[in-house]
């Protein structure tokens, strides 16, 4: 065989020799053994469900109105001399400060002839009681032992005498009450709305001067659905101290909450709306010491009421219940179907009155499909077992 011959074979031979080692190898390799996977459920979150004394917080909305709003009207007439300087809308006064002062000199004319009429009176009833003095000597020498006749003894005429005394003290004290009207003041502090009066302007019993509330407290109220009424305790005619409240509301940016009281439920369900109103009482609410603004009627205002007591339930998510009774939980691996007894329900949590135990594994994830005793998979156990198998694998 020549060398051109022997180098031709050689690439060939080479070929079929490494066709046949491939060969072989395949026919020695051993398959991989299959294991077979369990099937595996979604992931869902989890919660544990705890037992806990919870206090019960009815949330609403009100408006702020006034206690006290008064028309300051005039009892006299007269024209105003003075008109206190803080009454301007805004303003500020003092209880029994004068607002207006109407021009008294009529008053004290007036004043002066009831002081006159009542002196008048009294030497009349003293001159009468003088005369029935001497009558009553001049019938005793007349009629010795006789008993004197009213008439002669001048009874009626100082009945009429003593009439008259009464008479001009009642007019004594009309006077001097409108010289004291002259002066048109509150008996409590207050804040002015607003005002239609000015000094020079001649004034009525029918002019209204102006319109003012009172500082001292505002009432909010909150309309509730009449089932809200069950978890809180209104005070009754009785009396009773009502449970305290939260009133907020949002200023520039900034929240300020203000303390109060539930003090009464008006007397009749809103016809349009059927909700109830119950009213909140806030004392102070122009104080502006402690940094938030005044509490002026007409704000519109979120109020948390403070109400009972829920013992031994279970708080969840709202989101958690599911179908209006049922609940799911985590349950070796499976998911159960629970039906449970709602106490309340708001817009966070509910309250579970029973359904569920203590350190129960309450689902709160959204499944699309669901049956009881489904399989699946508690995300924090799966966290556990993804980092186990990371460190397996390294």
């Amino acid at each position: 065989m020549s060398n051109t011959t022997l180098k031709g074979l050689i690439p060939l031979i080479v070929l079929v020799l490494g066709i046949a080692a491939a060969a072989w190898l395949v026919s020695a390799r051993q398959a991989p053994e299959r294991t077979e996977r369990p099937p595996l459920g979604p992931l869902v979150e989890v919660m544990p469900a705890q037992i806990a004394d919870v206090p019960v917080v009815v949330a609403g909305h009100g408006e702020v109105v006034a206690r006290v709003a008064v028309d300051v009207v005039p009892q006299v007439a007269g024209r105003v001399v003075k008109v206190h300087r803080s009454l301007v809308a805004g303003g500020f006064f003092r209880a029994n400060e004068a607002l207006v002062v109407i021009d008294p000199r009529d008053y004290e004319l007036a004043l002066e002839r009831a002081q006159a009429s009542v002196a008048r009176a009294q030497v009349s009833i003293q001159r009468e009681r003088a005369e029935a003095v001497v009558a009553r000597e001049e019938w005793d020498e007349l009629h010795p032992g006789e008993e004197a006749p009213g008439l002669v003894v001048r009874e009626p005429q100082i009945r009429q005498a003593e009439a008259e005394l009464a008479a001009a003290n009642a007019d004594l004290a009309s006077a001097q009450l409108n010289l004291e009207r002259t002066h048109v003041s509150l008996p409590f502090d207050g804040v002015v709305v607003s005002e239609s009066v000015d000094v020079g302007q001649f004034v009525g019993s029918t002019n209204r001067l102006a319109r003012v509330y009172g500082t001292e407290v505002v009432d909010v109220r909150v309309p509730l659905d009449s089932r809200e009424l069950a978890w809180f305790d209104v005070p009754s005619r009785n009396g009773g101290e009502g449970p305290r409240a939260d009133v907020s509301v949002t200023f520039g940016g900034s929240r300020s909450t203000w303390e109060g009281r539930v003090t009464r439920m008006e007397a009749q369900v809103d016809q349009t709306s059927r909700m109830v109103h119950v009213v909140v009482e806030v004392e102070d609410p122009y104080n502006t010491s402690e940094g938030h603004p005044a509490l002026l009627p007409g704000t519109f205002v979120d109020v948390r009421i403070h109400g009972k007591t829920l013992e031994n339930v279970v708080p969840i998510p709202r989101f958690a219940v599911r179908e209006g009774d049922q609940v799911w939980v985590f349950e070796d691996g499976k998911l159960a179907v629970r039906r449970v007894q709602i106490l309340r329900s708001d817009r966070h949590q509910t309250l579970v009155a029973s359904g569920i135990d203590a350190d129960d594994l309450v689902i709160v994830s959204s499944l699309d499909a669901v049956t009881d005793g489904m399989v699946v998979r508690n995300t924090a156990v799966q966290e556990v077992l993804d980092i186990t198998a990371t460190g397996s694998d390294a």
